[in-house]
């Protein structure tokens, strides 16, 4: 609960507390022209202060890293665990908080001493040190690791902030809102099962990642595109089977220094016997031809060399046919001679074969030798060779492997997030059963509020489903802004009260004019009423920033806003009128 909220900037409108409504105005004078508006007059800065207390980050943007505004500092007075807190805080130093209180010896994060300027906490302790007061969150230690709520998802919803666009949905206290911090922010809020919007977060990111993983593949950037597990195994099967037979010949071979000279001496020897064989045949040829002339070459018959020198004996002189008997040995000693030519002849041919084949016979056993050594071992350069088709086939192995690992991954991750996604689902719907006193209260709550305001009372529905808790309100037109404003005014008050209960809670909630947009006056009358009556039985505040122009005309009976309006007005017409009560 706020007591006070102060400045050290002079101009610095101050601000005094109460429990129950406060309600803070900003007046449109008499002297302002068409060009004034009360849009600049620290309404919304109202709601920016008590957050940059309470813990807010203070980035370059923030209104209080403005030249005009960083040396002042801010603070408020508040109650925290029943004890009286000032708390101060400035933008030149934002990462450091001074508090000041009386029984701050039983917190569980201790301030210290610096510079003088008094007891103080860094930002974060500050933090944790709220949560732990106000919402039972960890500290320390414990607080290290934990995917609980922060105290700044929680508190978000107690004082939503129109620059966070704190006013989209009821469910949302922010834009930039993830969902998973949506749901477990309010499963913790309505006293339900945290954890399994926690764990069920930690399934998505897995889904992404298993998404991120397929994508990557499709695209190359991991290889091709990752097949079936089973179709990638038989590829691995094969693969090794390769793999293993070029290592097993790489274990049993042998290297030969001299393999190349014994390939070349082999291949001469080819050629010489080839050479040899082809002379063989010629002379083979040759002795065939030799042997058949043999066998025709005989002398002419005596009786046919009488009868021829008896016809020339007629026709020549007696002379010519002298000495026959000379002519008849004449031609046997040509016969005797052609004869012994082809004898020789055939003899010459049948020792160059006989050569030839002895020549062969030992070519050919030297090749054979020479082709049983090539067999057995191996050349230098083979076996390099081999190793190197043996490195490529284990790097190949090892890349298939890592692709079948990945397929095999995102087959069965998938699968497992599908079961866990449901399992998630059972768990939800067993803890809205076990904790079904505190879902219908909530809707009950709910429904009353909202029939304050309305003749058709809005529905407060919790539904369990695969994707978490889905919180959703149905009324009859709430497409239309005003009554969407009004749904996040029955959420915050109900919120309000469950947690009243539950005696958890800042003991505050804020709503600045921008709630009210597009209301029709007669909710807005009632919404204040409702405010001002929920907050006084739950001993809390409801702090709300009006135009003036803007207040209803007629409020239900009983009801008297003027007891609620604080004194400070603000006002954009004079340049001292706002919050801060100067312009930056």
């Amino acid at each position: 609960m706020i007591r006070e909220v102060f400045s050290t900037l002079p101009s610095f409108k101050e601000l005094r507390l109460r429990r129950g409504l406060n309600v803070l105005l900003a007046d449109r004078m008499d002297t302002a022209t068409d060009r004034q508006t009360r849009n600049r007059a620290g309404k919304s800065s109202l709601v920016e202060v008590i957050h940059f207390l309470l813990g807010a980050k203070a980035d370059k943007e923030s209104i209080f890293r403005n030249q005009s505004l960083r040396e002042a500092y801010f603070g408020c007075r508040m109650v925290v665990g029943g004890e009286k807190v000032t708390v101060r805080r400035s933008g030149s130093e934002p990462a450091r908080v001074l508090v000041d209180a009386d029984g701050m010896s039983d917190w569980p994060v201790r301030p210290k001493e610096r510079n003088g300027d008094g007891p103080s906490l860094s930002n974060e302790d500050w933090k944790e040190l709220l949560g732990w007061e106000w919402f039972g969150l960890p500290v320390g230690e414990e607080a290290k690791g934990s995917q609980q709520p922060s105290l700044r998802s929680l508190i978000s919803y107690f004082a939503r902030r129109e620059s966070a666009k704190g006013f989209l949905e009821p469910v949302r206290q922010s834009e930039e809102q993830s969902k998973w911090d949506q749901q477990v922010a309010l499963a913790y809020l309505l006293g339900l099962d945290w954890t399994i919007a926690q764990r069920l977060e930690q399934v998505r990111r897995q889904e992404k990642a298993l998404a991120e993983l397929r994508k990557a593949a499709k695209e190359g950037a991991i290889g091709a595109f990752i097949p079936k597990a089973s179709e990638l195994q038989t590829q691995l099967v094969l693969l090794e089977t390769n793999a293993d037979r070029v290592r097993k010949t790489l274990e049993s071979f042998e290297v030969l220094p001299e393999y190349h000279e014994l390939e070349r001496e082999a291949s001469q020897l080819t050629l010489k016997i080839s050479g040899l064989v082809d002379e063989n045949t010629l002379d083979a040829q040759f002795l065939a031809t030799m042997e058949l002339a043999l066998l025709e070459e005989a002398p002419p018959s005596e009786e046919v060399v009488e009868k021829v020198y008896a016809e020339a004996g007629v026709l020549l002189p007696e002379a010519i046919l002298k000495r026959l008997e000379e002519v008849r040995g004449f031609h046997r000693s040509v016969v005797a001679n052609r004869r012994g030519y082809l004898q020789n002849e055939i003899s010459g041919a049948r020792d160059r074969i006989r050569k030839r084949d002895l020549e062969k016979a030992g070519c050919d056993q030297r090749r054979a030798e020479i082709m049983k050594l090539l067999r057995s071992k191996g050349a230098l350069d083979q076996f390099q060779q081999l190793q190197r088709e043996l490195t490529r086939l284990d790097a190949a192995v090892e890349s298939l492997k890592q692709r079948f690992r990945a397929a095999q991954q995102l087959e069965s991750s998938k699968v497992d997030l599908d079961i866990e996604r449901r399992q998630l689902e059972s768990r939800l719907r067993t803890n809205l059963l076990e904790q079904n006193s505190r879902v219908e209260t909530a809707i009950r709550v709910f429904e009353a509020i909202s029939k304050s305001l309305y003749e058709d009372a809005g529905n407060l529905v919790l539904n369990p489903t695969h994707n978490g808790l889905e919180i959703e309100i149905k009324i009859q037109g709430q497409r239309s802004k005003g009554i969407q404003n009004m749904q996040i005014f029955c959420f915050d008050m109900m919120l309000m009260q469950l947690c009243a209960e539950r005696k958890m809670g800042p003991g505050f909630v804020i709503h600045d004019s921008h709630l009210f947009d597009g209301v029709d006056e007669r909710q807005v009358a009632r919404a204040l009423a409702v405010g001002a009556k929920k907050a006084d039985e739950c001993g809390w505040q409801y702090i709300v920033t009006m135009n003036s122009d803007a207040i209803p005309r007629s409020f239900p009976e009983g009801f008297d806003l003027t007891a609620h309006i604080l004194p400070v007005r603000l006002t954009d017409a004079r340049e001292d009128g706002g919050l801060f009560g100067i312009r930056f």
